[in-house]
């Protein structure tokens, strides 16, 4: 994609995402904003059908439901059922309904222990492909990551890459007020990952360059990819807030969203 055409995508997936929310009088809009341009990358850019995405932090589910339907595998019928009774879309990603979405995640911790044993599988059955998983700065405070993170690199799962998207708050207070910084550079380095960090985890480029670079590199080791993230990015007075990792938007604030989106992404 060039430069218009990524930042077109930009805006239509935040549209798109805001207007489910809104629809739906839901919250966690403030966590999709700050992973949907990660995960624009991965899936305009990186993923091939024989690859697997995992999105650990599940709570961000409609970025992952707007990439989807944008690619054909969600219709447009479907995404307006999101958070409505027996749909195949509710808050949290639920496995067995599309192909991208293998398992059921949102408990923090999960989606990397899960995305783990999917590479080790691919290594045993000598499988050239490649697994994502999206992970929460948040994810780093729970104990499954730290036993996924001795496995991975153990069994030396150089086709795994882990991105984590680093906003630096978590579900009630910043990341730093709870464990502290659990997802700094170092740690990973010292678990034996070959680590990439970048300033703008908001920069599709940024974030594709340093994909692609940690992709190239010809060791054993797992690759990691942290990506500093800014939470409710693009609306102003959702940035970097702890209230929308929660909150649902009234339609004077939907209005104003929408607006600010249409305003910052103008190509």
């Amino acid at each position: 994609m060039n430069i218009v055409e990524t930042k077109n995508l930009q805006k239509k997936l935040r549209l798109k995402l805001l207007e489910m929310y809104f629809k739906a009088n839901a919250g966690h809009i403030g966590c999709s904003l700050s992973c949907i341009d990660i995960l624009i990358s991965v899936f305009f850019n990186f993923k091939k059908k024989e690859d697997v995405f995992i999105l650990s932090k599940g709570h961000a589910a409609v970025a992952l439901y707007c990439c989807l339907n944008e690619i054909g595998e969600i219709s447009d019928d479907e995404l307006n059922t999101f958070y409505k009774d027996g749909t195949k879309l509710p808050a949290h990603p639920a496995p067995n309904s599309f192909e991208s979405i293998p398992f059921a995640t949102g408990s923090l911790g999960h989606g990397f222990p899960l995305a783990a044993g999917i590479a080790k599988a691919k290594k045993i059955k000598n499988e050239k492909s490649f697994v994502y998983v999206l992970i929460s700065d948040g994810d780093t405070n729970e104990g499954t990551t730290w036993e996924t993170a001795h496995f991975a690199s153990k069994h030396e799962l150089n086709n795994l890459i882990v991105i984590i998207d680093k906003n630096k708050i978590q579900g009630f207070d910043r990341t730093d007020n709870v464990l502290g910084d659990t997802a700094k550079k170092e740690k990973w380095i010292e678990m034996g990952f070959e680590v990439k960090e970048i300033a703008d985890g908001h920069d599709i480029s940024e974030i594709s360059n340093s994909i692609d670079f940690l992709k190239k590199i010809k060791n054993n080791k797992p690759k990691m990819l942290i990506a500093n993230t800014i939470k409710g990015k693009g609306v102003s007075y959702m940035e970097n807030t702890i209230d929308w990792h929660y909150w649902p938007m009234n339609e004077n604030q939907y209005n104003q969203a929408i607006q600010e989106i249409n305003e910052k992404y103008n190509a």
